[in-house]
């Protein structure tokens, strides 16, 4: 007999209407193209972990998956009347990322605690530099090692235009161990990224 899921189902109805609303255009404009969507976990705590060039990067892991993802978003995006109630709506977290924001990641240990999805994107803002990568800061693999969540990095290659080749590629998920070195995890999952970076350039 198949035992019962306890696990209580992550339920949005406006994150899921504002994805059948947006989905059409993003999809009928950028056409991108998503690669091993397969490899996302169906159920369990999990953490997206992608590069950040773009304002539109978090829309591609939203549309290779049915689950809810709660994704870490700045602190100016909730101060701004025009657009904070969107992301509130939307189950996004608040982060000052000018300080060592507890509550933020108090709320974010509970997403995953709950057996939910997060969505983080490391370099902790857009990269408009030169560099394949910034460096990354360690939330995403401290909260993975305490609460056992499954890490599924991501990486978007492409250009955010009508013919650019915009593409986001899922990579295979990595865990990391209760005894695991934090600063040595961060920069494997940091080199993991930048070497498929590099190959699908």
């Amino acid at each position: 007999m198949k035992k019962k899921n306890n696990i209580k189902k992550d339920r949005n109805l406006f994150y899921s209407l504002s994805k059948f609303i947006l989905k059409i255009p993003f999809i009928l404009y950028y056409r991108p193209t998503i690669i091993g969507k397969e490899k996302i976990p169906k159920e369990g705590p999990i953490i997206f972990v992608g590069n950040h060039i773009h304002l539109f990067d978090q829309c591609l892991p939203i549309l290779a998956t049915n689950r809810i993802i709660h994704y870490m978003a700045k602190k100016e995006y909730f101060t701004n009347w025009k657009v904070s109630w969107f992301f509130k709506l939307a189950g996004c977290i608040s982060v000052d990322r000018k300080t060592n924001d507890q509550k933020a990641a108090h709320s974010a240990l509970n997403v995953l605690k709950k057996g939910y999805a997060l969505g983080i994107f490391p370099e902790g803002t857009r990269n408009r530099t030169n560099e394949i990568l910034l460096p990354f800061k360690k939330g995403a693999v401290s909260m993975a090692q305490k609460t056992g969540a499954t890490i599924v990095p991501f990486i978007v290659t492409g250009k955010y235009e009508r013919k650019g080749n915009l593409t986001c590629t899922f990579l295979n998920p990595i865990t990391v161990k209760k005894d695991e070195d934090i600063t040595k995890a961060n920069n494997n999952l940091r080199q993991l990224m930048i070497d498929n970076l590099k190959k699908h350039a």
